[in-house]
């Protein structure tokens, strides 16, 4: 199951999966005329610092550069979102500050590390962040989500299990999709995706309006994800590779899961433990009795995927608490721990998986739910903080 669109990595837009590219849309039309056959070299990053008539950019790659700025280069100030240059403001060196967004176009310099600049193309962080701000906003309003229960592609319509409601996802030309992959459901990690990528059991996050009987969405934006919900008692722990063993309790296969530097490591208090395996018990029981609880997931998605949304369960409650515990390590886990855990599976024939939260201390709700049903699971969604759909990034690249 899924942890939030390509997005300018900076420290006011940590999201991660699924709005639109608008802002790197921009720096790449700008920056690739359709009269030029070969693109300029360029570098794109945060700014660090400014000195004399150069910058320091940290890239995207995670590289230091030295960019010279000439007399005769150009300087132009682009709105995020925008993607023509005829709307960009000419600006001065000394209007760029550490943190804003550039784009550079030029030629490597005679030294390592160094750049000369002919055109430097800025998005000021604070716009950035304000356009990310009312994208929030927009997904907290129009954004919905839930499981995948069908797909046709002749139609480009996705049926979404929303809680207990079915829901018509309408996609077109315009629709932008974006697809989380590998360990990671932070926003700016998720890549441009396909129609065709979305399959049955895949999370979805859709930005649209809905019908007035809340029957169907025409598409603006999809989010979509594959990932696995496992729990069990780890059987083996190996901290230099960074993998542990379980027996999943659903499928009582083992699997190998591989712990990373962006995997989330928690641990749950014994008292909140506690709390979530009676709702979890009562969970369980309104089902034998003939309701249909509502899966985590869907709930965190109806809900809006955020505290004080409407569709909250135990399991959507568990998910936003998750979020708030300070990370661990591999090095914190034993031989025995029961744990939860959401996990990516980059080769679906694979026995071996890649934790994107791991949540221990969690024997009481294992307890109370000894099949590893659906009362009480998480929503990668809700981990993580960065990785939440519903918090936009179309200002991002």
């Amino acid at each position: 199951m899924l942890k939030r669109f390509a997005v300018f990595r900076t420290a006011t837009l940590r999201v991660s999966l699924i709005l639109p590219v608008v802002a790197s849309s921009a720096f790449v039309m700008a920056q690739a005329p359709a009269a030029a056959p070969v693109p300029a070299a360029r570098q794109l990053g945060t700014v660090t610092a400014i000195a004399g008539s150069g910058l320091t950019l940290k890239t995207d790659a995670g590289q230091e550069v030295v960019v010279s700025v000439p007399d005769g280069a150009r300087i132009l100030q682009l709105a995020p979102g925008s993607t023509d240059l005829k709307t960009a403001q000419t600006i001065a060196l000394k209007d760029i500050a550490a943190g804003d967004r550039v784009l550079v176009t030029g030629k490597a310099g005679d030294s390592a590390g160094s750049f000369a600049a002919a055109r430097v193309i800025l998005m000021k962080s604070s716009d950035i962040a304000q356009k990310h701000e009312m994208e929030q906003a927009d997904w907290q309003k129009r954004g919905t989500g839930g499981i995948v229960s069908a797909v046709d592609a002749g139609t480009g319509t996705l049926t979404v299990a929303v809680g207990a409601k079915k829901v018509a996802v309408t996609t077109s030309g315009k629709t932008q999709f974006r697809r989380y992959a590998g360990d990671s459901v932070k926003f700016e990690d998720a890549k441009p995706g396909t129609l065709a990528q979305i399959q049955p059991g895949d999370q979805l996050r859709v930005l649209g309006t809905k019908s007035d009987d809340g029957s169907s969405i025409p598409a603006e934006v999809v989010v979509s994800g594959s990932f696995k919900n496992l729990a069990g008692l780890i059987a083996t722990i190996d901290a230099a590779k960074g993998t542990l063993t379980l027996k999943d309790l659903t499928t009582k296969k083992t699997v190998t899961v591989t712990i990373t530097a962006n995997s989330n490591v928690r641990t749950l208090p014994p008292q909140a433990a506690a709390m979530f395996a009676a709702r979890a018990k009562g969970a369980g029981a309104g089902a034998s009795g003939g309701a249909s609880p509502q899966p985590a997931a869907q709930a965190d998605a109806s809900g809006g995927g955020r505290p004080g949304g409407a569709g909250r369960s135990a399991g959507g409650d568990l998910s936003q608490l998750v979020s708030r515990l300070p990370n661990k390590t591999i090095a914190d886990l034993k031989v025995g721990d029961a744990v939860m855990i959401v996990a990516s599976q980059p080769d679906p024939g694979s026995a071996t998986v890649t934790a994107v939260t791991l949540l221990s201390g969690v024997e009481p709700i294992l307890a109370a739910t000894p099949s590893g049903g659906p009362a009480m699971t998480l929503s990668p969604w809700n981990l993580g903080g960065e990785g939440a759909p519903e918090g936009g990034g179309g200002g991002g690249h």
